[in-house]
């Protein structure tokens, strides 16, 4: 036993009190601070709505559970089917077009689901060019034929579906490659194929990041505004809007704020369920390279297929409507605004990427070090912040800064650095869900190894913890850096006025109904997500050496 370790079993036998590692206490006051402006709203809930709160639970409080409800199970469903199956497929079997399919998944990740809803809507209302050629070429009439409308839960849920599954194909596909393959190779020997592997082995060592990746489809799904506003489907988040704005009654919408608060911790509470007590673990360094399966003839044709299809209908479609109306009515936006628009955004994202994993790396290594309630509280309080919706965090940041300014005489609010405050709180889960689920594939021993070696908890962060979590790390930082581009509500609100990114540029376009005229800059805000996803696919690729072409 070394000298620092026999102090301090002296002092523990002294009955001295064991201080929290500064790690655990940096730790609580980053996740303090980034969950103070969820828990302000949180506050609000037992406010006075006089009497709005009491019309809205006669009249439409249980279409919003209801819409909410069938849409959280719906896009949980259809995001775990699509991104564990494509995932399995590329990482695992051999057939023709995999290497282009697997970073071409990824690509649903830069379409805005407000963008989906415009471009599905205009191609498959009863005015648009699908139901057009139907009538035009079968001679139809308006009651003569039956077709899916798009306006309707379930119109949103596949649109959610399309664009989401990324999130659970990115988890669960690091997690298939950072699985022990001799635990595969064990199955094979033992007589079980390619799907006897797959369903008894690789899915159940990868469970924790598919439910990890599920939990953040759904929490995103709950906070969504722009889709299902245009989908006519009525949820909390809607509902939130139209209280805070038409009825001007932010009592009611801070309640209708706490509802959700209580099924984002019901979706916590079922990924932890989901997880159990089981741990996953590697107990071995070997990592030799299992050579992939190969699929050939029909097999290799229907998994390119398999893969092609959420490809197809989640971005080449939507980006091909985007440029049908760019090159037919399209104009009205200049190239150098087009740039300065880019630029913004860009840059916003970087810093805002850059600074949220830091964050959910901070958060996430501390509640390692520190099980304490607080600090587990808090990290909690972090989680929920992605599924609030982004106006409404807006709201809560900027009553945290306006407090902030008038006890310190500064001027926060109003300016980047308050954006940048709002996108911390709305992706820090993010950050923080894919580094948990990274921490829980590395063995405790690993840590207790490096300690007896006289490591202290900064240098395992860095120099053992860090290189193995280099994946996730990178995941984390593409899912914000998308996510930022993307957002809306939040950016809206609390940017300076003399700031506009390409999502306010769309949406002003958009709400003037000027579709056509905002396809440039939502052909931008696809093409800016473009590049960082072709790079991570590569650089996740480098962190596992896979056998097979």
């Amino acid at each position: 036993m070394s000298g620092r370790t026999s102090v301090d079993a002296r002092a523990r036998g002294a009955g001295a009190v064991a201080l929290p590692s500064p790690w655990a206490v940096a730790a609580f006051l980053i996740a303090a601070t980034v969950a103070l402006p969820v828990a302000l709203v949180v506050a609000h809930v037992g406010a006075d709505s006089e009497g709005i709160w009491a019309h809205l639970v006669d009249t439409v409080l249980s279409e919003y559970v209801a819409n909410s409800a069938l849409l959280l199970v719906g896009v949980g469903i259809g995001t775990a089917i699509v991104g564990v199956s494509t995932a399995w497929l590329v990482t695992m079997c051999s057939f023709p077009g995999r290497r282009a399919l697997t970073w071409a998944l990824l690509l649903p990740l830069a379409m805005p689901t407000y963008l989906m809803a415009y471009t599905y809507t205009d191609l498959l209302q009863y005015s648009g060019s699908v139901q057009s050629a139907l009538r035009d070429g079968f001679g139809w009439r308006r009651g003569d034929y039956w077709f899916p409308e798009i306006r309707s839960v379930g119109g949103a849920i596949v649109t959610f579906s399309l664009v989401l599954y990324p999130y659970v194909y990115l988890l669960a596909r690091a997690a298939f490659l950072e699985q022990s393959l001799c635990v595969l190779e064990v199955g094979r020997t033992l007589g079980r194929g390619p799907w006897r592997s797959f369903l008894s082995i690789a899915l159940p060592l990868a469970r924790p990041a598919v439910v990890a990746g599920v939990a953040l489809a759904m929490m995103e799904t709950l906070g969504d505004y722009g889709a299902v506003d245009h989908f006519a489907v009525d949820t909390f988040t809607t509902g939130i809007y139209r209280s805070w704005t038409a009825l001007a009654s932010p009592e009611a919408a801070a309640k209708l704020a706490g509802l959700m608060v209580l099924l984002v911790g019901a979706i916590l509470a079922f990924e932890r369920l989901a997880r159990g007590g089981a741990r996953y673990h590697h107990t071995t360094g070997r990592r030799r390279p299992l050579r992939r399966f190969p699929l050939r003839g029909v097999r290799g044709g229907a998994a390119w297929v398999a893969c092609a299809a959420p490809v197809v209908l989640g971005f080449v479609v939507p980006t091909g409507v985007l440029l049908r109306l760019a090159i037919d009515r399209g104009g009205e936006v200049r190239g150098a605004e087009l740039a300065r628009l880019a630029g913004s955004s860009f840059a916003l994202a970087a810093v805002a990427s850059v600074s949220i994993v830091a964050i959910g790396f901070l958060v996430g290594y501390g509640r390692r070090l520190d099980r304490s309630w607080p600090l587990r509280t808090c990290a909690r309080l972090v989680s929920l912040g992605y599924a609030v919706p982004g106006s409404v965090i807006a709201v809560g940041v900027l009553f945290t800064l306006g407090a902030f300014d008038r006890t310190f005489g500064t001027f926060v609010g109003g300016t980047v650095l308050a954006l940048l405050f709002a996108y911390a709180v709305r992706f820090s889960s993010l950050s923080l869900q894919t580094v948990d689920a990274g921490l829980a594939r590395i063995h405790p021993s690993l840590d207790a190894a490096a300690r007896t070696l006289g490591g202290g908890p900064g240098r395992v962060l860095f120099s053992v913890h860090a290189p193995l979590l280099r994946g996730s790390l990178l995941t984390a930082a593409l899912l914000v850096f998308v996510d930022v581009v993307k957002e809306l509500p939040a950016t809206m609100i609390v940017r300076p006025f003399d700031l506009e990114t390409l999502a306010v540029s769309v949406h002003r376009y958009a709400s003037d109904e000027r579709l056509a005229q905002s396809a440039l800059p939502a052909l931008l805000i696809v093409a800016v997500g473009i590049g960082p996803v072709v790079l991570l696919s590569r650089a996740i690729d480098r962190t596992r050496i896979e056998g097979g072409s």
